[in-house]
């Protein structure tokens, strides 16, 4: 955290495609900056960096505290028109370039209306460590999307992990329990910024704003 009365927050992220990571990104700026639509392929096919400020977000020593939020948003993987070496090489760079002064956060995103399978999630797993380096544990919380889809279910997110497959629950004993479901439906975009990045940012205070760095 810096000494003066902005902090910057660096968010990473990552998913298989069709997880919702654009939507997500989306959510967490309060507009729509990023690509996200219905489509047979995948659209995300470049990293692309979105930021926004937002003043007057908290208070230290009686003074008022903006937020920088930087958000860089992924291509999905497996992807319909890169191969896997291809896109890890193109956000192994994005990351080197655009967070230089490090990475707060990576967001793992899974969808939560759709049986997980673990070699599917490995890709995802593999691709954050393969990134991030051995400390991937320590900079990463899991992100479930669609999270409308339990409330139509009228299932709850302890009902949901109670009967979650033994990989996604060893997912999350690794990232030390940092998950947050999405429940979009029935917020604006800033309600449920408000609530993602309250969230978030506990995270990222219980690893005392420590940033990850790229060589």
């Amino acid at each position: 955290m810096s000494d003066t009365n902005e902090i910057t927050i660096n968010v990473l992220l990552l998913g298989k495609t069709k997880s919702g990571k654009s939507s997500l990104g989306n959510s967490l700026l309060g507009s729509y900056e990023f690509e996200s639509q219905f489509f047979p392929r995948s659209v995300t096919k470049e990293c692309r960096l979105c930021r926004i400020r937002i003043p007057q977000f908290a208070r230290r020593m009686g003074a008022e505290l903006c937020l920088k939020l930087q958000v860089l948003d992924t291509p999905g993987s497996p992807h319909s028109s890169l191969n896997q070496e291809e896109m890890k090489q193109s956000v192994k760079r994005s990351l080197a370039e655009q967070f230089s002064d490090g990475l707060h956060m990576a967001l793992l995103v899974l969808r939560a209306d759709i049986p997980h399978c673990e070699e599917d999630n490995q890709h995802t797993v593999k691709l954050a460590e393969y990134l991030l380096g051995p400390e991937w544990k320590h900079f990463t919380t899991v992100i479930f999307t669609h999270g409308d889809k339990l409330q139509e279910a009228k299932m709850d997110e302890e009902e949901y992990l109670m009967l979650a497959p033994k990989s996604i629950l060893a997912l999350l004993e690794n990232v030390h329990n940092q998950y947050i479901f999405r429940f979009p439906m029935g917020k604006t975009l800033h309600q449920e910024r408000e609530r993602l990045l309250s969230k978030i940012l506990h995270f990222v205070r219980q690893n005392s704003y420590r940033r990850l760095q790229f060589k």
